[in-house]
């Protein structure tokens, strides 16, 4: 995929983002290998910088210690910020501002097939926030990642275009494999140094808007990556059509979600793993909530361990409500009250298929991934 850049401004900053590192994929059972690509032209990019900088960087990347950079990720159900300053010397993000706001990009594709008019306009207007967020922290580049509900929608790419030209972002509609890639990147940025990041295999597990994807493999190197069309927006427009919802419609929704998974993930790459990380906004929701907090706190959240157990009781406890009661419950942002029910199902029956009965939450996603590939550090 090659990257489309406008020159609606002189470059502010010469900025060699290096390519990715090859990996080797598994996508259902069989395994590909990802290959390398020029430097810059899989998922970077800068504002006003013409297409050709990519190929030919007038500045080496020992040459900037530190880059401030952001990363917008447009998935289906909420649209993220993250401006932050990366250190190259020490692999380490430093977060100067993020951002969250739930815009249902998705809303309705699973039936129409295509990205309507009032979801794009909220996706819209939360850019428009966004960059001049951006120009306010003087941001020398960035990344704009969009994901299932793009990937998906027959007018996907029309969208992905209005981004690039209308913002000065540097979108790209990534592929399951990339998608996997950046979210493993950051879900292991924080531990990829320590003895046991080295050696034991960890699943990640991002339960989205409109697909969950599953990335296995240790430090920072994937062997296993599965994206299944299993997301929350997706899920609920599927089965969930009662306030509270039916006994009958969470057993319909449960039963699709094990077939899917079952037919979707490789036996093989299940063995031998023995740690998981969850990521996204269910997964964080649910360590909020489980802890009550009234004000959202990410360093609280972040490396919070969710017993599976916990899920389950979660689960039993909000799909008793309807959906004005749940927005009413600590922990929860009230925007996501419409899609948590099926997201509880998700991620347990997710730890199931693993055999895991509990997991870790991260706060470091997609966005830390975007950042450090920015940075040129994965």
């Amino acid at each position: 995929m090659s990257p489309t850049s406008y020159q609606t401004a002189p470059p502010r900053v010469a900025l060699h983002v290096l390519a990715k590192n090859p990996a080797t994929i598994e996508v259902g059972t069989r395994l590909v290998s990802v290959a390398k690509e020029p430097a810059g032209r899989a998922l970077a990019g800068q504002r006003g910088q013409p297409e050709d900088a990519h190929a030919a960087p007038v500045a080496h990347s020992s040459s900037i210690s530190r880059v401030r950079v952001a990363v917008i990720d447009i998935g289906t159900n909420s649209t993220r910020l993250l401006i932050a300053e990366i250190d190259r010397a020490r692999a380490s993000v430093s977060e100067l501002l993020r951002r969250s706001r739930v815009t249902r990009l998705g809303d309705g594709l699973e039936s129409s097939g295509a990205l309507a008019d009032a979801a794009v306009g909220r996706v819209l207007e939360t850019l428009r926030e966004y960059r001049l967020a951006m120009d306010e922290h003087d941001v020398r580049s960035n990344l704009a990642v969009l994901t299932s509900a793009v990937r998906d929608a027959a007018n996907g790419e029309q969208f992905a275009a209005r981004v690039r030209s209308q913002f000065e972002l540097d979108a790209h509609v990534l592929t399951g494999e990339e998608e996997a890639q950046l979210t493993f990147l950051g879900a292991m940025s924080d531990q990829a140094n320590s003895g046991a990041a080295r050696t034991v295999e960890t699943v990640v597990v991002d339960v989205g808007g409109g697909s969950t994807e599953f990335i296995v493999g240790s430090s920072r190197t994937a062997t296993y990556h599965a994206s299944l069309p299993l997301g929350v927006v997706r899920i609920s427009e599927r089965h969930i059509h009662s306030d509270p919802p039916a006994r009958t419609e969470l057993d319909a929704l449960a039963a699709d979600a094990r077939a899917i998974l079952a037919q979707g993930l490789s036996p093989e790459a299940k063995t031998g793993v023995s740690r998981g990380i969850a990521v996204a906004g269910t997964a964080t929701s649910a360590a909020s909530i489980d802890q009550e907090l009234d004000a959202y706190d990410p360093e609280r959240v972040h490396g919070y361990e969710l017993a599976l157990a916990t899920v389950d009781a979660l689960l039993a406890r909000l799909a008793d409500m309807t959906e004005s009661e749940r927005r009413a419950v600590a922990g929860l942002n009230p925007d996501r009250a419409p899609t948590i029910v099926a997201g509880m199902v998700l991620l347990g029956e997710s730890l199931r298929a693993f055999g895991l009965d509990r997991v870790r939450v991260s706060e470091h996603d997609i966005l830390h991934g975007g950042a450090l590939r920015l940075a040129g550090l994965g």
